[in-house]
């Protein structure tokens, strides 16, 4: 979402502030944002929907990165014994003690939720 092509609201600051930042606004934050004119409101939106931008990239980049390790990882189990994709995963999994929570898994490997039902 490119915030420069919204009006600033003050319904949605706090989503769009945690969205940006991962957290929502502090007390300060919201005195601050109450003695703003509109003009200025608009341009924190617009500096929250860079901010917000610039965040989904990161995560997006972690997230291939976190991907591209994770499947090293199970090549190397493979190539050291796993008779499958399957036992590699299940190797890690109890490595890490989420065996049978697919989705915890995936939190823990910085992978998308969903990760092993696409790949499946």
């Amino acid at each position: 979402m490119n915030a420069k092509t919204y009006t600033f609201s003050d319904e949605l600051i706090s989503d769009f502030h945690k969205d940006a930042h991962g957290f929502r606004p502090s007390q300060a934050y919201w005195s601050e944002w109450g003695a703003m004119r509109d003009g200025e409101k608009q341009a924190e939106w617009d500096s929250l929907g860079l901010a917000m931008d610039a965040r989904s990239k990161q995560e997006a980049e972690d997230e291939s990165y976190s991907i591209k390790k994770f499947e090293e990882t199970v090549a190397v189990l493979m190539n050291s014994g796993a008779k499958s994709r399957e036992q590699a995963v299940s190797w890690l999994m109890d490595a890490n003690d989420v065996s049978g929570d697919d989705e915890f898994f995936c939190y823990l490997m910085g992978l998308p939720y969903g990760y092993f039902k696409v790949k499946a």
